[in-house]
């Protein structure tokens, strides 16, 4: 028995001290990601025990642990509630908008990947770029000031061209056109950096043997380029879906009112109104977590979905 003992004990001692010798080796690279790991653990992880509030009539003079459970009564409200299907359909319609043109970070990263004018590609970068350095707050009021239904830019131009100014900012109708095509405009440039790096990596003598081959161009990019960055593009489908129900909600907050509320009120922007504007705690943290976890829901299927089609994902 103490020979078997002895057999379990030193290889368990022995790895111990291939990871003290490794963290000793290599203790510059652990104290340069302590500071993400301590971000992670103290604004992602150490939150999550408020969380309990969702099945809890929270009451700030009794704390967390001295509210009453309730269990899942917000939850019943908030599905038996009648803006819930409201607040379910515009984000989902919003969220699947957006997610359409997943595509097209891809699409401008092989159009300038097959740019060979440098100083025209240089120049077609910093524009596409650019956008992403402007706060939400400005792009907003950009929105505002270009669609102004007197002194806007584009109704002057409908104007100019026979038409009737459109009040776009309170038209329901409009909205979700605004919003999405706003922000690919923001985040295409940044979108498609992933891309081109990925890009930067293919064998150039994989181009070189379909050129001898008689191949095109645009066959190349479907054969070579495309299925080159194929991983790439399924790890960052998966992030997305697994951010689907989180809709900018700062964006949404700034372009909402009252007259399009009927297609620009989403769980997130109700998560703040009831949330932070009527103290309703418990009620917007039960509805932030069903938003999570339908989140959640979806990144798993997805990711189980992605890894058996193409072998590609995330774990």
């Amino acid at each position: 028995m103490k020979g078997v003992k002895n057999d379990v004990s030193v290889p368990a001692q022995s790895k111990f001290y291939q990871v003290k010798k490794n963290f000793a080796h290599n203790w510059q690279i652990y104290v340069f990601l302590l500071p993400a790991v301590a971000y992670f653990i103290i604004l992602h992880y150490i939150p999550m025990y408020g969380v309990q509030i969702a099945f809890k009539n929270f009451f700030a003079n009794l704390g967390i642990w001295g509210s009453p459970w309730i269990g899942f009564d917000h939850f019943e409200r908030f599905f038996n509630s009648y803006y819930f299907w409201r607040l379910l359909k515009n984000t989902l319609v919003l969220s699947a908008y957006q997610l359409i043109l997943f595509p097209l970070p891809i699409i401008l990263a092989l159009s300038l990947h097959e740019v060979r004018n440098r100083m025209f590609k240089k120049w077609a970068q910093t524009l596409t770029y650019a956008p992403h350095f402007i706060s939400v707050v400005v792009v907003v009021g950009m929105i505002v000031i270009f669609l102004d239904p007197t002194t806007g830019l584009v109704n002057r131009l409908i104007v100019v061209f026979g038409g009737s100014p459109i009040d776009f900012l309170t038209s329901p109708s409009w909205f979700r056109h605004i919003f999405t095509w706003s922000g690919v405009w923001q985040t295409l440039g940044w979108g498609s950096i992933i891309y081109l790096a990925a890009l930067s990596g293919v064998n150039p003598e994989l181009h070189e043997a379909a050129k001898v081959d008689g191949a095109s161009r645009l066959q190349r990019i479907f054969h070579i380029n495309i299925p080159s960055i194929l991983p790439t593009i399924v790890v960052l489908f998966i992030l997305n879906i697994g951010s689907f129900m989180t809709v900018g909600f700062e964006k949404v907050l700034l372009m909402q009112n009252n007259l399009n509320a009927k297609t620009s009120d989403v769980i997130q922007t109700f998560v703040y109104q009831t949330g932070l504007l009527e103290g309703q705690y418990s009620f917007a943290a039960a509805i932030g977590l069903f938003d999570s976890a339908i989140n959640i829901a979806l990144l798993v299927v997805f990711n189980y979905t992605a890894r058996k089609v193409s072998g590609n994902s995330l774990w």
